[in-house]
């Protein structure tokens, strides 16, 4: 299994992408110092590294994709938008029960995949996987 809260820091809304970076950037990301972008490919790398895992993703608070080791854009705006929307359900739940508390992790799984959900206040990362490890290496 993925151990994915080892995997990455903590996330901090001013530790991913930069909207100066034309490649990144988007329009309602924070800036981000150049040094961290680095960490971030090392990150992308190691989670990447581990078996079974099919793609991650880091998604704007508007359901958009800043990085995806996706490759088609269709099926990672798709994974983007609907995981977005979930993420943001799940967090007005876990606040209607009780407004001092907030959404910190959310992990879905089904037959096929995995999907592990690390929200912060500006970004969510995505990480999908195969639970199965049937050398299944494509979403």
């Amino acid at each position: 299994k993925l151990q994915f809260l080892y995997l990455i820091a903590p996330p901090s809304p001013r530790r991913f992408f930069s909207p100066l970076s034309p490649s990144l950037g988007h329009a309602s990301s924070p800036p981000l110092p150049l040094a961290t972008m680095s960490e971030i490919e090392d990150t992308f790398n190691r989670i990447n590294q581990h078996k079974g895992v099919l793609g991650i993703l880091i998604v704007n608070s508007d359901g958009a994709p800043i990085k995806t080791t996706i490759e088609d854009a269709n099926i990672s705006n798709q994974y983007a938008q609907l995981i977005t929307a979930l993420t943001n359900k799940a967090r007005h739940c876990v606040r209607d029960l009780d407004p001092t508390n907030d959404l910190t992790f959310l992990r879905i799984r089904s037959k096929k995949h995995e999907i592990m959900v690390a929200p912060d206040k500006d970004y969510i990362l995505i990480v999908i996987q195969n639970p199965n490890n049937d050398n299944a290496t494509t979403i």
